[in-house]
């Protein structure tokens, strides 16, 4: 079983530039993260964006849709920013055949105390396991898109209810 894993930017991606003081996104870490994981699985790592969820548009939705639905993967993880995942999750409902995992982290993955691992470790379960589908992964759980929300203040996802 291979992995398609499809980068978008987002914190996961961010590097501190001392110059500004201020995180911007940089290259994907999504291959140095399963790296240090010593994985064996067959997977591909691809780079579609790299912006900020907050800065994202429909029209770059439209493109991660389009190269989802494009790819021959059946089993597609998608590293995104945390702000908008859950509005790129519901644009990608209805692909029919994939199983579609979105993650991303509250602090970037080159900090010290970071939840990027884990939550890439918790997608690379789910995409494994669960039907096809649009999921997100994050905090420990699988979370639908049509449910969930994402808590600013405790920094983390949950359900609506």
């Amino acid at each position: 079983m291979k992995i398609k894993f499809l980068t978008a930017g987002g914190t996961i991606d961010k590097v501190y530039f001392d110059a500004k003081s201020e995180f911007e996104v940089g290259t994907p870490q999504v291959a140095e993260l399963l790296r240090d994981a010593n994985v064996t699985f067959e997977h591909e790592i691809e780079s579609l964006l790299r912006k900020d969820s907050l800065d994202m548009t429909d029209a770059d939705r439209t493109l991660i849709r389009a190269r989802v639905a494009a790819d021959p993967a059946d089993r597609i993880i998608v590293t995104h920013g945390t702000d908008t995942m859950i509005q790129t999750a519901l644009a990608l409902k209805g692909i029919p055949g994939k199983t579609i995992v979105l993650t991303g982290s509250m602090q970037p993955a080159r900090l010290r105390v970071t939840d990027a691992a884990f939550n890439l470790g918790t997608a690379v379960a789910a995409v494994q396991t669960l039907p096809a589908g649009v999921y997100l992964a994050m905090n420990g759980r699988i979370f639908n898109p049509d449910t969930s929300r994402k808590n600013v203040a405790s920094h983390r996802f949950e359900d609506k209810s």
